[in-house]
C-alpha cells in the first residue's frame, strides 16, 4: 500500500488554503483529489500567486475535484424512518478501488457515515454492522471485516478512517466484536480462524514498546505503571497540526505544551474529539493531555482482543497461545478493577498515570466494563443507579456531566452509547432502564427525523426541541451508526 501522503508534496499550497479559510470545513482541502500531477499543480502555483488579481480559491477549484465531499440526503417524500434507512444503505455505499488524493485503496465495498464525513471509519463500522445485520446484509458485515482486516494486515492497524493523513492514529479496536457480530449472524466458528493472525497483528501494533518500558513510564500506547503493571493509552505517531483541521490546531496551540498536537491526535484515536474527559482543568482545550490518561474503555476493549486471541488459538490447537493469551486477559481483568474502580463513586473512570489515581472526570465509558461482562454484579448495580442518576436524560445517554461547548460534553447524545448502555444494563438485569435507554433515545431520533427528514451524527439529549452542536463542525446528517444502533434498538 501506497503511504505517500500526497498533502506534504503540496505543504505551501495547503498552508495557505486552510489559513485563508477558504472553505467553511477544513476538511474540504484534505479530501481533494488533484486533478494533475501535483508537481505541476505545485509550480503553476508558484508561478501565479504573486500575480495580481489572483484568487486562491479559483486556483483550487481549477486544480482539485471535490466530487462527493460532502453528502446530504433529504427527500421530498418522507418515507417511514425504517423504509429511509434502508434505502441509505445503498446511498452511503462506497468503492475505493483503487488510491485518489489522500482517499486509502480497499478490498470491498463499504458503508461510510454521511455528511463531511465520506470515508470507511473503524469504530463507526462496528455501529453500522448492528443495522447491517438488522437488516439482514450479512455481505456488506463481512466486507467491513474484510477491509478492517486488509488494513491491518497492509498498515499494521486499521487507521482512525481510509485516509492518508490517518496513518498515525488508528481508533477504538473493535475488530475482535466484529467478528462476534459475524458469528453471533453465521453461527460459523472459523470467522475467528480465519482472522486469527489479523487479530495477532492488531494486538501487537496496541502492544507496540511493552518490552522496553520501565516502571512509571510509556510508549507509543502502551503504559507500565510504578507497580510495574500495564496499561493501555490512546496515542498518535505524528506531533504536528492535524490537515484536516489545520488552522482549528495552530490557533489552539497557543501557550501551551511541546506535545500539544499530539494529545489533540491521541484523543482523536478514542473517537471523543473533544471532551472535557481529556482536559487537565476540566474546561480548556488548551489543557489537554490525553497522553497521560489510560482509558478504561480502551483497556475493556484490549480485554476482550485478548480473549478472542485465547478463543482462535484453541480453535486452531495452539495450547501455547491459548495459555498466554488467557493468561493476559485474566491480568487485565485484575487491573481494570484495580486501575479503573473508583472506590469513591462506586463507578468506573480513567487512570492518571502521572498523579497515579483516577482522574475526576465522570463520563459514559464506564459502561464498557458492563457492556463486554468484565464487571461484577455489585460494581454493576453501582454504574447502573450512577447512569440512571447522572446520565440518562429524556433524548438518550449523555456522555459526560459537563457542559463545555465540546461535542463529546453534556448535552450531546451519541448513537454507540445508546447501544453500549442498551446491552450493559440488559448484561445484569436491568431491564427497565435499558428499556427507558433505548425509548428515550429511539424517541428523540423519530422526532427530529420528524421534523427533518434527517437522521443526525447526534442528538441533543437535554432539549428535545434543539438540534445537537457543540465541536469543530455543524452537526452532520446521513448517518451511519445512528442508523445502524436505531434498526438494532427497535429489533431488540
Amino acid at each position: 500500500m501506497n503511504k505517500q501522503l500526497y498533502i506534504n508534496e503540496i505543504q505551501a499550497l495547503f498552508d495557505d488554503v486552510q489559513r485563508a479559510q477558504i472553505f467553511e470545513d477544513q476538511k474540504m482541502m484534505t479530501d481533494a483529489v488533484p486533478m494533475f500531477p501535483v508537481s505541476e499543480i505545485n509550480a503553476e502555483y508558484e508561478k501565479k500567486k504573486g500575480n495580481e488579481g489572483f484568487n486562491l480559491k479559483d486556483f483550487v477549484l481549477a486544480n482539485f475535484d471535490f466530487l462527493g465531499a460532502k453528502i446530504s440526503i433529504r427527500r421530498e417524500d418522507q418515507l417511514p424512518i425504517e423504509q429511509h434507512i434502508e434505502k441509505l444503505w445503498d446511498e452511503l455505499t462506497r468503492t475505493a478501488y483503487e488510491e485518489k488524493g489522500t482517499l486509502l485503496k480497499l478490498p470491498k465495498p463499504y458503508i461510510v457515515p454521511g455528511g463531511r464525513f465520506n470515508e470507511f471509519f473503524y469504530w463507526d463500522s462496528y455501529f453500522i454492522m448492528l443495522g447491517l445485520q438488522a437488516s439482514g446484509r450479512t455481505e456488506m458485515m463481512e466486507n467491513i471485516v474484510e477491509n478492517c482486516s486488509y488494513l491491518i494486515q497492509n498498515v499494521g492497524f486499521v487507521p482512525n478512517a481510509s485516509r492518508t493523513h490517518f496513518l498515525s492514529r488508528s481508533q477504538p479496536p473493535y475488530f475482535s466484536l466484529m467478528l462476534d457480530l459475524i458469528f453471533e449472524t453465521t453461527h460459523d466458528e472459523n470467522i475467528y480462524t480465519r482472522y486469527h493472525d489479523t487479530l495477532e497483528k492488531e494486538y501487537a501494533f496496541w502492544m507496540n514498546g511493552e518490552e522496553s518500558l520501565d516502571n512509571d513510564s510509556s510508549a507509543k500506547r502502551v503504559a507500565k505503571t510504578k507497580d510495574g503493571d500495564i496499561l493501555n493509552r490512546y496515542y498518535d505517531a505524528e506531533n504536528t497540526p492535524r490537515p484536516e483541521s489545520y488552522l482549528i490546531d495552530i490557533e489552539d496551540s497557543e501557550n501551551t505544551g511541546e506535545e500539544f498536537y499530539r494529545n489533540i491526535r491521541s484523543a482523536c484515536e478514542s473517537g471523543w474529539d473533544f471532551s472535557s474527559r481529556w482536559f487537565a482543568d476540566g474546561e480548556h482545550i488548551q489543557t489537554i493531555e490525553t497522553l497521560n490518561i489510560a482509558e478504561v474503555d480502551l483497556n475493556s476493549l484490549l480485554w476482550h482482543l485478548e480473549k478472542t486471541l485465547a478463543k482462535s488459538s484453541a480453535l486452531l490447537n495452539l495450547t501455547e497461545k491459548e495459555n498466554y493469551f488467557t493468561q493476559r486477559a485474566a491480568r487485565r481483568r485484575q487491573m481494570i478493577n484495580t486501575y479503573f474502580w473508583d472506590e469513591n463513586t462506586e463507578c468506573y473512570k480513567d487512570y492518571h498515570l502521572k498523579k497515579h489515581k483516577n482522574t475526576p472526570s465522570e463520563h459514559i465509558a464506564a459502561l464498557y466494563p458492563l457492556f463486554l461482562g468484565l464487571a461484577d454484579q455489585a460494581q454493576a448495580e453501582s454504574v447502573a443507579k450512577n447512569i440512571a442518576e447522572k446520565f440518562l436524560y429524556q433524548g438518550g445517554l449523555v456522555t459526560t456531566t459537563k457542559k463545555t461547548g465540546q461535542q463529546w460534553d453534556l448535552p450531546n447524545a451519541w448513537a454507540p452509547y445508546q447501544w453500549l448502555g442498551f446491552k450493559a444494563m440488559k448484561n445484569y438485569g436491568f431491564d427497565e432502564l435499558a428499556e427507558e435507554i433505548k425509548n428515550n433515545w429511539c424517541n428523540n431520533v423519530e422526532r427530529v427525523y420528524s421534523n427533518t427528514g434527517k437522521l443526525m451524527e447526534k442528538y441533543n439529549a437535554l432539549d428535545t426541541e434543539t438540534i445537537a452542536g457543540g465541536g469543530e463542525y455543524p452537526n452532520q446528517d446521513g448517518f451511519g451508526w445512528t442508523n445502524g444502533v436505531y434498526l438494532k434498538l427497535k429489533q431488540n
